[in-house]
């Protein structure tokens, strides 16, 4: 079996897995109209059943604590966008540094990951501070916990890394070595379908 074969297998679900991934995507989808006002579940779904490597990103969302919604439609593109909903940093991804270089930095006591590989390695992007406010608008979310966002190029290359959370009823960005990590820092990601 050839490395190419190996991953497409690897990002298809069973029918059974689609079945029960589609049901709870549609039950979130109904109780949440206010994150998708004007959107049918239907059209969701035709896109979805037409991605399944998308199907299966959105597989590795909701294993790993995620709870992925839409939250948006792109017009020009046709794309649904889908966050992670969870009230708190999904708890599949916390305890965990913010890039490899970080995770390789790291003489002792090193996490189990890193935010930018396991996000690549679902199919899916980190929200950038732009999309965690965004999230924020559609109820309160990491009021315990945190989420590593996208960090710009400039700070990273500095050494640090950006998290953001909500308290006090705000959303605050805040700093970090990249190669720091909490139990109660995890991160959201994003998917286009």
């Amino acid at each position: 079996m050839t490395k190419s074969s190996e991953i497409s297998n690897k990002a298809e679900l069973s029918p059974e897995q689609r079945e029960a991934l589609l049901k709870t995507l549609k039950a979130r989808f109904e109780k949440n109209m206010n994150r998708h006002e004007d959107m049918e579940w239907a059209d969701v779904q035709a896109k979805l059943e037409a991605s399944p490597e998308k199907l299966w990103s959105l597989n590795e969302m909701e294993v790993s604590g995620g709870e992925p919604d839409v939250v948006g439609h792109d017009k020009q593109t046709g794309e649904y966008i889908f966050y992670d909903c969870s009230a708190e940093s999904p708890k599949g991804r916390r305890s965990i540094c913010y890039d490899r270089e970080a995770l390789e930095s790291r003489k002792e006591h090193k996490p189990k990951n890193n935010a930018v590989d396991m996000a690549a390695d679902m199919g899916i992007e980190l929200l950038t501070e732009e999309q965690y406010r965004d999230l924020q608008k559609l109820g309160s979310f990491d009021t315990k916990t945190s989420s590593w966002v996208q960090t710009p190029d400039r700070i990273r290359k500095l050494g640090g890394a950006i998290f953001c959370d909500r308290r006090y009823d705000t959303v605050f960005v805040y700093h970090n070595g990249a190669e720091s990590y909490y139990a109660a820092r995890g991160f959201r990601g994003s998917l286009r379908v």
